[in-house]
């Protein structure tokens, strides 16, 4: 069988097509006719009250910093196991950052720890929809509204997914019950333009300057929409607007997103259907999607015994021709932040960190081909057991 690697992009065959009709439009710098398309399918869709294309989520999660009035020494609650960027965007604001420590049974911040950590020096709660699984966004929404801070949602793998709400039984999709979000259409992403993000604005006053730091801290956008006869620098900001090039790209995967989202959610079920029988035999453990959770199929992973176990696993693996990942490093533990981390031991970020694997999952993958890596699985482990 040919190599598989951990990822494949997909592309839908109207990119480039709907690429060169941007051109032919001759407005390319961005929120032109493609752009207003994609924000509007958001707005549409999901509810956002307001949808802004960016050229990354770390971009949609700086203008969430930007926006959240950060002062020095204001505390910002992130999980440690996460990108890079959930922390980042809010230490540019020089905000301190309060790291919280995953769910024992998956890498979700712990909604449960989190109001420990509350001071009155705190300013937003920064949950990670890790996986595209949500966080129990009831409980963080609570303690939000208790203590008057913003909540963030960083929702980059977690398009097309929900939370379901304990009390109506009601879907709401993930990005639209914090005050602000942002996603992700990096390449491996289920929804992609190569690089590219989406900031989500539900808390209307923040609209007005969310479109201001969005055009380099200008009122560009009003000009345009004919509200100010001219515009100028009136506060923070950076170049966050997306070509049109890019929001051509990501319309052509919008429009086949259920299509999409069917093929990766078929492709997660058959892991897990394959998988379960060595997890029951306590070779690994599975992917847990609590209750209030929605699977969006963003990826499908296992956690081992053993850092030693996952070390051997991945290279059995490599060996047979199948690229499988680890992730998350703990941030509080990176070399950045270590040296200015003086929190308490964050056990569960430490062990998804170190056993956490990840499979390849992409839209061409095919049946046969997890069968096979499945295969190798259980080989690996009829031989270490």
């Amino acid at each position: 069988m040919d190599k598989i690697p951990f990822n494949k992009p997909f592309l839908t065959g109207k990119e480039t097509t709907y690429i060169e009709d941007a051109v032919n439009r001759g407005k390319l710098s961005g929120n032109g006719y493609y752009t207003n398309l994609c924000q509007s399918w958001f707005t549409d869709n999901y509810g956002f009250k307001k949808a802004l294309l960016t050229t990354s989520c770390t971009d949609a999660l700086e203008m969430c910093a930007i926006l959240c009035n950060l002062q020095p020494g204001d505390e910002v609650i992130v999980p440690s196991f996460t990108f890079v960027s959930t922390a980042l965007a809010f230490v540019r604001e020089k905000a301190n950052i309060i790291f919280a420590d995953s769910c024992e049974d998956n890498p979700n911040i712990d909604a449960d720890l989190v109001e420990s950590l509350i001071t009155e020096r705190t300013k937003a709660i920064v949950p990670v929809h890790y996986a595209g699984v949500a966080c129990d966004m009831t409980k963080l929404r609570q303690i939000a509204d208790k203590y008057n801070v913003l909540l963030v949602e960083d929702a980059a793998q977690a398009i097309d997914s929900y939370y379901i709400d304990p009390v109506t039984q009601k879907q709401l999709p993930l990005g639209t019950i914090g005050h602000l979000s942002a996603f992700s259409f990096h390449e491996t992403k289920n929804i992609i333009s190569g690089e590219g993000g989406l900031l989500g604005i539900n808390a209307p006053e923040y609209i007005k300057r969310s479109e201001i730091i969005w055009e380099k801290g200008t009122n560009r956008a009003e000009f345009f929409r004919g509200e100010v006869n001219k515009y100028g620098w009136v506060d923070n900001g950076s170049s966050f607007l997306p070509s049109e090039m890019t929001a051509a790209f990501l319309w052509a995967q919008l429009e086949q997103i259920r299509n999409i989202q069917n093929k990766r959610i078929s492709l997660w079920n058959k892991y897990y259907q394959l998988l379960k029988p060595l997890a029951d035999k306590g070779c690994f453990k599975m992917p847990v999607i609590p209750s209030y959770a929605v699977n969006n199929a963003h990826m499908f992973y296992i956690v081992c015994n053993s850092l030693e176990e996952r070390t051997r696993l991945i290279d059995h693996l490599k060996g047979h021709g199948i690229l499988a990942v680890y992730h998350y490093l703990s941030l509080h533990k990176s070399a950045y932040y270590k040296d200015f981390y003086q929190g308490a031991e964050l056990p569960n970020c430490d062990k998804f960190s170190d056993t956490l694997l990840r499979l390849p999952l992409y839209y061409e993958l095919t049946e046969n081909q997890v069968e096979y890596i499945c295969d190798q699985i259980y080989s690996f482990f009829s031989t270490a057991h």
